[in-house]
């Protein structure tokens, strides 16, 4: 590969960071709501110990900044794969590898909401 093609795709990976972040940060925001809702809604009438606390907030953002910081890493390791795997440089291997990079890191965090719904229906329904 020449030098100018690894710049360009270097620069086609960094201009779609931003968005990967602002996914992973929404997707973040949206699933711990729904984690939220669920609890209250499946878990609490159940179990009272369930309570969102801004001691378990920061906690769960703590973690999951750390999540975002393992996801980033992953990301980095997308422009690898396409420098050794790409070798016809196909704009839609590229388009479809940072597509389904990206749409599985945003499934990630809705595993946890999807574990209440799971703890409702093994130990209260």
């Amino acid at each position: 590969m020449v030098k100018s093609e690894k710049y360009n795709l270097r620069k086609w990976w960094f201009n779609r960071r931003i968005k990967y972040n602002v996914g992973l940060l929404i997707s973040g925001f949206v699933s711990f709501n729904l984690y939220w809702f669920l609890g209250e809604l499946l878990i609490f009438p159940y179990d009272d110990t369930f309570e969102v606390t801004l001691f378990t907030m920061s906690f769960q953002f703590v973690g999951y900044f750390f999540f975002i910081l393992i996801a980033n890493v992953f990301y980095f390791l997308g422009y690898f794969v396409d420098v050794f795997f790409n070798k016809n440089n196909s704009e839609e291997f590229r388009t479809n590898l940072f597509n389904s990079g990206f749409i599985f890191s945003l499934f990630i965090p809705f595993i946890i909401p999807i574990l209440i719904v799971v703890r409702y229906f093994v130990e209260y329904y």
